[in-house]
Formats: structure tokens, C-alpha cells, sequence
């Protein structure tokens, strides 16, 4: 395995995404233990929340794509039964020097979601270079895991990596990422308003070029909540402090993109809403907001615009002379 080239800092945002169209979207028992955003839906037959998901699926890749982001969609096969496809970024991520991340999944009906078909029409389709692969996967052997950027909240410009410590983000692996991606740690410990570990990071908080939204509230004690701020601010970002009601609507779940001449901030109209106007003002200075209507998926799947997507920060290959 070659080391990673890390000349020239990596930008925030990308400008490409890959995203999964659901084939089999529920409500998942398996992962609802660890996630307290998901609701076991109570009148909605099965065909009702599939025609409801794939029409939020394609308005919110239909919104990115009119904003100017590239959008590489894969398709989620029948079988074996995905209800989280929709969720690419718990399983893999694309990193600037050409590294691909594959990520050890705590529920076993998640693991399959890691498909070799979709890393191959990503680089086929987005016509993009991978120079090596980091397979973490070998951890669910030991009862340990880290999801993806569910998981990380990534600063690639500063190489910095924000993980909430919870039953899907354990302290092993994400030593094993940062020594093999050359990233520094700030680890902390979260909960929600019933006292509960917050399952994932991104709902906690995101990370923009200029700016970072988080759940100050959220974090357990005082003394991370001013570690992490002051690494924040010592990155140069305006800070944006949101509420536990507003976390739990989605605030933080937000994902910052790079469309050519412009920062664009992808959100749920859940999480836009939930926002005051001074913090929406102090949004919008930093980049152009984009909420998008995605109310099944945040209730049954309990993820956000965020989780649906994965960052294509891979190198574009090099065209051969001829």
C-alpha cells in the first residue's frame, strides 16, 4: 500500500456526489437501537413510502444537479434487501490523493451495501483516479466500527477528523484512519435531549470552507465543547451554535459543495426551517442555501440530506495523448 500524497491542500467542498436510488427503503430494526431520528412509520404501506422516497430521492438529485453539482447516481439492487442504500456515505469515501475508504458497518443488513459495482461506475463514470483502497472493514470482526462520514466529520484543508464516540464510531478504528490518512483527532462524547449517545457525528455537526455548524449543547462536557470550538475557530471558521431541538430537526446535517464558481450548502427544508433568521442571515454569507423536502426519509431512516451523500473528492484521470 503506497502512502498517501498530501501536496497542496485539499479543498473543503467537492463538486461531484454519488448517490444510491433506493431499491427496498424502511424503517431498518437493526440500526433503530443506536439512532433515536428514526420512526417506525404507522399508516404508510410499503409502496406508499417507496413512491414517497423516490420522489424525494429525485428532487433532491435534481436540485443539485440544476445548482451546477455533478450527480452520479447508482442504483440499489433488490436483493439482498437494503432498507439504508440510500445512505452511501456510512460505507466509503473518496479522498483527493486517490484513496478510497471502506468502512466497518455495525448492522449486519448494512454490511451489504459495499458493492465493487458502485466504486467501478464511479470511477468509469466520473472518469476518476483511485490509487489505493483502505479497507477498515476487518474491524466488524471485532465488534467495532466506524461509519464512514456518518462517523467523521472531515476538516480536509486542516486534515482534522471530529468524531462523537458512540456505539458506531469506536476510539480503535478511528486511530487506524488517522495514522493511514494522516489526520488529526478531536474526539468527544454526545448526546441528545433524552441523554442518549448521538449515533453519528454528521448530526452533531458539518463543516464548511468558512464556516461550521454544531450542537454545542450536544457535546457531554464543557471541556470538549471549548476543544472543539477553539480548533473550529483556530481553522478560521464563523461558528454557528444550534439548539438540541434544532439538532434533532436536522440543523447540523447539512453537506457544503463546490459547484464550478460558487459554495453551495445542501440541506433539508426540516433543518432550513428550524433555523432563526439571524442564524439563516449567517448561513447564507458563507455560501448559497439549498433545502430540499426529504420528510420520509428524515423520519423513518433518521438521516438526513447529508447521509445521502457521498463526496467525490477523487482526482479526475489523466486523458492519454492521441
Amino acid at each position: 500500500m503506497s502512502a498517501p500524497d498530501h501536496s497542496g491542500q485539499e479543498p473543503q467542498s467537492a463538486r461531484a456526489v454519488l448517490m444510491v436510488r433506493p431499491a427496498s427503503f424502511g424503517f431498518n430494526p437493526q440500526t433503530a437501537a443506536s439512532n433515536a431520528f428514526q420512526h417506525e412509520p404507522r399508516a404508510l404501506g410499503s409502496d406508499d413510502t417507496q413512491g414517497l422516497v423516490q420522489g424525494e430521492f429525485d428532487g433532491l438529485a435534481q436540485a443539485l444537479q440544476r445548482a451546477g453539482v455533478e450527480v452520479l447516481i447508482a442504483r440499489d439492487t433488490l436483493l439482498p434487501v437494503k432498507p439504508d442504500a440510500i445512505f452511501p456515505n456510512n460505507w466509503v469515501s473518496f479522498h483527493r490523493d486517490g484513496t478510497v475508504v471502506l468502512y466497518p458497518m455495525l448492522a449486519l443488513n448494512r454490511r451489504c451495501e459495499r458493492r465493487e459495482d458502485i466504486l467501478e461506475q464511479v470511477v468509469r463514470d466520473g472518469r476518476l483516479h483511485v490509487s489505493r483502497t483502505v479497507d477498515l472493514t476487518h474491524r466488524e470482526a471485532e465488534g467495532k466500527f466506524l461509519e464512514g462520514t456518518g462517523s467523521l466529520v472531515l476538516d480536509r484543508a486542516h486534515r482534522v477528523a471530529y468524531a462523537s464516540l458512540s456505539p458506531r464510531t469506536d476510539l480503535d478504528v478511528l486511530g487506524e484512519f488517522a495514522q493511514l490518512l494522516d489526520y488529526e483527532l478531536v474526539t468527544f462524547e454526545s448526546c441528545d435531549a433524552a441523554a442518549r449517545p448521538v449515533y453519528h457525528t454528521n448530526v452533531v455537526m458539518a463543516i464548511g470552507t468558512r464556516f461550521a455548524v454544531i450542537c454545542g449543547e450536544a457535546i457531554s462536557l464543557p471541556l470538549h465543547r471549548e476543544a472543539v470550538f477553539s480548533k473550529l475557530r483556530a481553522a478560521g471558521r464563523d461558528i454557528l451554535d444550534i439548539s438540541l431541538r434544532q439538532m434533532h430537526d436536522f440543523a447540523a446535517n447539512m453537506l457544503e459543495l463546490a459547484p464550478p464558481g460558487r459554495h453551495l450548502v445542501a440541506l433539508s427544508t426540516t433543518a432550513w426551517r428550524s433555523l432563526d433568521s439571524a442564524q439563516r442571515r449567517a448561513l447564507e454569507t458563507h455560501a448559497e442555501v439549498l433545502p430540499v423536502a426529504i420528510p420520509t426519509i428524515e423520519q423513518i431512516g433518521g438521516g438526513g440530506v447529508r447521509c445521502m451523500l457521498a463526496e467525490l473528492h477523487l482526482p479526475q484521470r489523466r486523458r492519454l495523448p492521441g
